[in-house]
């Protein structure tokens, strides 16, 4: 069993290089093991060729181990998150490579109470017992049983938008999970949509399955400008994700959106908490404060906004490259959830999301940036960048932030690849150019 499946947030690898039924058994193995509480798990897949198979061995070393599992089939992750939650179940397993190419797969785990399981969080201990493969059989196997979870998922989340406006969209699924819940829920909603590539198929035939990337944004954008459409909406391949783009074709930013929702969730309750990760926009912040809610910063990453969300009693959190959090859906992420609070959202608000947009992005802001170095070589790069802005306000939360009072920057080592991530903002060009360009001059040199 390779060691590098396990990532900080789930196992993913390149299937059959690394991940075969038996490894993806003996991880269920270990899970099961591991797993803090008695019941049972809830195991789904998403559209890959593969996943199915896997998600069969999945459910098989679980078996071995004695849990029950409910198989609930062809799902997007927050589908998953939700049966844990609403069954009260000891944990769920999604096999999915989110919006990794073709090729790739992977298990998101939750433990009960739909706490995410990272390197962090107990996968490390995962890991070892799944290497070691050195498992007692329980006396009595696990029964293995399809359960539905669609229709009560939808009545779930039609709770999050009660008096939506009538729209004119475009919903590009990607041909990705989002595929199987979208015909469910779009005709109770009092919007026009026309989807693309709305067929779940894990070979992405049209374009990749991550949003974030602008080039798999392009027949989506091409469409609402076409269309003169109210705006568009990309989800990402297990449907845990979802990115707005505005009525100009523009897409919007995570920190944009987490502004939106922050709004619409502190007018339903005035001095809120709102967590947001360290690439977070200082608008944001400064927006939240103004409209009297409280924020809680965190390390960046999907496993890290939940806890401390739970912890604080949140109602609300996000990172920047999408995942949206909810106290109402037992403070975990979800692409469908996020797409209806930011169509209230702009419901309530009564302006083009637009114009919303533009009121809230008050500063220039780059797209995160990647630098390729050694591992070796990021440690002594960090500390250079902390000697040549020792003038800035620093802290090592999650890389190392540096902040001024008209601009600031987070450089973050990758926790999977050899890479250097920049993200930074300030109050005006030609300040962010002046602290990119640094930077990118101490680590490039």
């Amino acid at each position: 069993m390779d060691p590098e499946i396990f990532k900080a947030y789930d196992v993913r690898g390149k299937v059959g290089e690394q991940l075969n039924d038996d490894v993806v058994m003996r991880i269920g193995r270990a899970f099961a093991d591991w797993l803090p509480t008695e019941g049972p798990v809830a195991v789904g897949h998403d559209m890959r060729p593969d996943s199915t198979q896997l998600a069969a061995a999945f459910a098989d070393g679980l078996a071995k181990q004695g849990r029950n599992v409910y198989d609930i089939g062809l799902i997007t992750s927050d589908m998953v998150y939700f049966a844990v939650g609403k069954w009260e179940l000891a944990g769920g397993a999604t096999v999915t490579a989110s919006h990794n190419p073709g090729g790739y797969n992977g298990i998101k785990l939750y433990r009960d109470q739909v706490i995410a399981v990272g390197l962090d969080f107990g996968l490390d201990e995962i890991r070892d017992e799944a290497t070691k493969n050195q498992f007692s059989t329980a006396e009595k196997p696990g029964g293995i049983t399809e359960r539905e979870i669609i229709d009560s998922w939808v009545e779930h989340c039609l709770k999050f938008a009660p008096n939506l406006k009538p729209f004119n969209v475009a919903i590009d699924n990607g041909n990705g999970a989002a595929g199987v819940v979208l015909p469910h829920i779009l005709p109770k909603l009092p919007i026009k949509a026309e989807v693309l590539y709305m067929e779940p198929d894990g070979t992405f035939p049209n374009h990749g399955a991550n949003p974030s990337d602008t080039k798999n944004l392009q027949d989506l954008i091409a469409k609402i400008r076409e269309d003169k459409l109210d705006f568009g909406i990309a989800f990402d391949g297990d449907g845990d994700r979802a990115v707005f783009i505005d009525d100009l074709g523009r897409p919007v930013s995570g920190s944009d959106a987490l502004t939106i929702g922050a709004k619409y969730f502190l007018d339903k309750q005035p001095g809120g908490i709102i967590v947001h990760e360290v690439r977070t926009s200082r608008a944001t912040r400064e927006l939240i404060h103004q409209w009297g809610g409280t924020t809680i910063r965190t390390k960046a990453g999907r496993t890290n906004i939940g806890p401390v969300m739970r912890e604080h009693g949140a109602l609300f959190g996000g990172e920047t490259t999408g995942h949206m959090f909810f106290r109402d859906n037992y403070y975990v992420d979800s692409g469908l959830i996020t797409v209806l609070v930011i169509m209230q959202a702009i419901s309530d608000d009564g302006r083009r999301l637009s114009e919303i947009v533009d009121a809230y992005h008050l500063y220039p802001m780059i797209p995160e940036t990647n630098f390729e170095v050694a591992a070796d070589e990021k440690e002594a790069i960090l500390e250079r960048i902390k000697q040549e802005f020792s003038d800035g306000q620093i802290d090592e939360l999650d890389g190392i932030t540096v902040d001024y009072p008209d601009g600031w920057i987070n450089v973050r080592p990758s926790n999977t690849e050899p890479l250097l991530r920049l993200n930074a903002e300030a109050i005006n060009q030609v300040r962010l150019d002046e602290l990119v360009t640094k930077v990118k001059s101490i680590i490039e040199n």
